[in-house]
């Protein structure tokens, strides 16, 4: 293992994942990315609210008050290696379970938390990113739509095509042709003092900073912002683009098919908010 990268199953430190695991076989799990600074979860509250419903969705056992302690003991470990930085994934599946797709009647959840420590600081806003366009399109699906299950094939295939593009990220699309999200993260769009990002009814992860900049930082500094449909002519003809996720905070979007912006003082403004939260 990565002298920068660290694990632990259900509160113990390991180099080996056990097997079989449903996480594995069929995808039956959840996950959340963390932004740790100075040993201490952002948001955590946000994080576990969402993982808590996801449990509900996929008819877990109820075991917020378990991950919260594997989560405090890999903290504590991480603090002890002065890692000023990390980003953490944790992860929950259902476990292990006999052949086939029907779940054992009382399964025994794993517990997975990967620490891996930040060379950036993400206290300084990313720079501006190009955005290009995924062939694939998100599927439909409104049970399952806001959370971080662990199918997340659909943005592999994305960031692939990010990569052969030669853009940072990449618009991903409903079935309807309306924008999603990027590939790693929520979009928003700025009009005046409007600011709009999709609705995320039928797909896609309703983000914790998504959260913030609707519920918070926008209206603090006097934006109205609403879900509406987007398209992609939308994204282009935009005053500002920017998107969002736990490890970058904001970022603002400097080229889109054919657009370009130089100045981004909504997300630079929001991102100030952003950071007058931070411990």
């Amino acid at each position: 293992m990565p002298d920068d990268s660290l694990i632990w199953l259900n509160g113990a430190a390991i180099t080996q994942l056990p097997l079989p695991d449903r996480g594995l076989d069929f995808g039956d799990g959840l996950f959340e990315t963390l932004l740790l600074i100075d040993a201490k979860p952002l948001y955590l509250s946000l994080h576990m609210a969402r993982l808590d419903r996801g449990l509900q969705v996929l008819r877990f056992p109820r075991g917020v008050a378990l991950i919260e302690k594997c989560l405090a003991t890999a903290c504590l470990e991480i603090a002890g290696k002065g890692w000023r930085y990390v980003s953490l994934r944790l992860t929950v599946t259902r476990g292990a379970g006999p052949r086939g797709y029907t779940p054992p009647r009382e399964p025994e959840p794993r517990v997975v938390v990967q620490a891996t420590r930040m060379l950036h600081d993400p206290t300084q806003m990313a720079a501006p990113a190009a955005l290009g366009d995924s062939r694939i399109r998100l599927a439909s699906q409104p049970a399952l739509a806001g959370l971080k299950h662990l199918n997340r094939l659909e943005q592999v295939l994305c960031a692939l095509d990010a990569r052969e593009q030669g853009v940072d990220d990449a618009l991903l699309l409903g079935q309807t042709g309306d924008v999603v999200s990027v590939g790693t993260g929520n979009v928003f769009i700025v009009r005046g003092d409007q600011i709009s990002t999709p609705p995320l009814d039928d797909c896609g992860i309703r983000g914790t900073r998504r959260q913030q900049v609707m519920q918070c930082w926008a209206p603090a500094l006097g934006h109205t912002v609403a879900e509406s449909r987007i398209l992609p002519s939308d994204i282009a003809q935009a005053e500002e683009v920017f998107y969002t996720n736990a490890l970058y905070g904001l970022r603002p979007v400097a080229a889109y098919a054919g657009a370009t912006w130089a100045d981004h003082p909504v997300c630079a403004a929001l991102f100030a908010a952003y950071m007058g939260e931070l411990p």
